[in-house]
């Protein structure tokens, strides 16, 4: 009989075999600072125009190459329990604003490794909590005064691509004012007059051939397809929307029929025939000259319809079909029924194009009738089309923040050095050892302006020694020109880098959290992990391994 060896008394007398249990400043807090601050490396070369790619394999092997924190995080799946606080923010922020999501995974790591080396001081973890809420405070109130543009019109297209032109340049540098007005064209195009902007009604539709400079904006949708039938073009089309099949319908009862002769299996085949050819034709008397499916169209269905000059277009997606509905306004009917007028809907043209190589379907609407616009990107490869599908949801998540609260301030990392210089003051008026904590979270925000002269290959320190002079002369405007040699400030807001209020104000306010949420751990308990032994990568082994 074995004997038993007792476990050692304390915290891992109470749990299972194979659990761990982690405690006190040193296996604890300082154990999730370094991971933090790591993580936060990782993605801080991506920030900026200039900003790194990096090139991603997730666990399916698909490659990607981006420097989109958002895309990063989401396929590297991170295990360390800490660092997957940081991802949670960011996806908070991505949720919230759809912008920023680097900006709060820097700014957290920053503030983590700057209460690293307070809490060596001797500073106590609730002390540098405090200075860092309390500097939060502060900060956000500053940002409300540092505001340069407002705006009110979200109609006006020129004004509304100021604001977007910057959160696009950060992922296409070079690209902006083109982007710019893609996207400003078609979220304007379809901005409704009382409820809230959609940012799922700018579809992109990515096209391989030709270069950016081939991009457009369709009014309506635009699929990867080819007509089922013959008929290829209608305009001023209606169109009934089915999600089954156009083919004989199964019946629901399995019923056998006994034929004897010939003339009874024509019989028997034409009836099938004549009830389907009598559903089309009820179809097409219906006013309706798109058929759209969800599922297959049958050889004899199409046969039909041809005969009818009926379109026949296959979408194999649900989400598709609802989204079309959307668009033309119809209702997508699930038996083989003719529509009713109210079920129909309406589209100017409905028509097969070929860009390049490929075939697609358009459904295009004119005027403030669309309730759907499509970006066609075009490009030479499926990775640099997805990196601009990514710019182009920066700026439609953008003009959505714009439609909520259109207020900027200066970007290039004026900002961020105006607040920072503020902080600093604001810092010595507070008694307590929070003080301390309020300087550090001053200094935590030179991080932006330090990472964009490090990614254009200048020195940082002379860079924010610029930046801090320009601002004490009362240049409250003045950030880094990355396009400048050496250390050259410009005026943000002359130059038309403007960041959105929402993006910094959201972005603070949950790096702020989750730095604080790090900080008040204090015991990491791992409990054993369920399931048996992990089996070995490498496919199937041989029996003698």
């Amino acid at each position: 009989m074995a004997m038993h060896v007792p476990k050692p008394p304390g915290l891992a007398q109470m749990l299972k075999e194979g659990a761990r249990y982690f405690s006190g400043l040193d296996e604890a807090v300082y154990r999730n600072i370094t991971a933090c601050k790591q993580f936060a490396d990782t993605v801080r070369s991506a920030y900026g125009p200039n900003g790194m790619n990096k090139m991603v394999i997730n666990h399916i092997e698909k490659l990607f190459v981006t420097n989109d924190a958002a895309t990063i995080i989401n396929e590297l799946e991170v295990e360390h329990p800490a660092a997957k606080l940081l991802v949670l923010a960011s996806k908070m922020q991505e949720a919230e604003v759809g912008d920023g999501t680097n900006f709060v995974i820097i700014f957290a790591g920053e503030l983590l490794h700057a209460a690293e080396q307070l809490l060596r001081l001797g500073i106590t973890t609730s002390e540098i909590i405090e200075g860092y809420e309390r500097a939060l405070e502060k900060a956000l109130e500053i940002l409300s005064t540092l505001i340069i543009l407002d705006v009110k019109d979200v109609q006006n297209e020129d004004l509304v691509k100021k604001g977007i032109r910057t959160a696009v340049m950060s992922k296409q540098y070079g690209n902006e004012d083109l982007l710019a007005s893609l996207v400003t064209h078609a979220c304007v195009s379809i901005l409704p007059e009382k409820t809230t902007f959609n940012v799922d009604n700018v579809r992109v539709c990515k096209i391989l051939g030709g270069g950016l400079g081939n991009s457009q904006v369709v009014q309506g949708m635009v699929f990867k397809r080819q007509v089922e039938g013959e008929v290829t073009k209608k305009n001023n089309a209606k169109i009934a929307v089915y999600t089954c099949a156009v083919d004989i319908i199964q019946t629901e009862t399995k019923g056998t029929v006994l034929i004897k002769t010939a003339d009874e299996l024509l019989k028997f085949s034409r009836g099938e025939e004549s009830l389907l050819e009598n559903q089309i034709k009820a179809i097409a008397d219906s006013g309706a000259e798109v058929v759209v499916s969800g599922g297959k169209f049958g050889n004899i269905a199409l046969h039909y319809m041809n005969k009818y000059n009926l379109m026949a277009v296959r979408l194999p997606s649900k989400f598709d079909i609802r989204r079309l509905c959307k668009t033309v306004g119809a209702t997508a009917l699930s038996k083989l029924v003719p529509p009713s007028k109210e079920e129909l809907g309406y589209s100017d043209a409905v028509y097969i194009d070929e860009l390049g190589d490929t075939i697609v379907v358009v459904f295009k609407l004119d005027g403030k009738e669309s309730r759907v616009s499509t970006v066609l990107v075009r490009g030479s490869t499926e990775n640099y089309m997805d990196d601009i599908e990514r710019a182009i949801d920066d700026g439609v998540n953008t003009f959505k923040g714009i439609t909520r609260d259109g207020r900027f301030v200066p970007g290039a990392g004026a900002t961020e050095i105006e607040l920072a210089a503020q902080l600093a003051s604001y810092a010595d008026t507070l008694p307590g050892l929070e003080q301390y904590a309020a300087r550090k979270f001053a200094t935590a925000l030179e991080i932006f302006p330090k990472t964009l002269a490090e990614s254009s290959g200048t020195h940082a320190s002379e860079v924010l020694s610029k930046l801090y002079a320009a601002h004490k002369e009362g240049k409250k405007n003045h950030g880094f020109d990355i396009d400048g040699d050496g250390a050259v400030l410009i005026d943000a807001v002359e130059t038309g880098i403007l960041d959105l209020y929402l993006t910094k104000q959201w972005a603070m306010k949950y790096a702020v959290g989750v730095a604080c949420t790090v900080l008040k751990v204090d015991q990491i308990i791992m409990a054993k992990r369920a399931g048996g032994p992990k089996a070995p990568s490498g496919g199937i082994r041989d029996e003698d391994d």
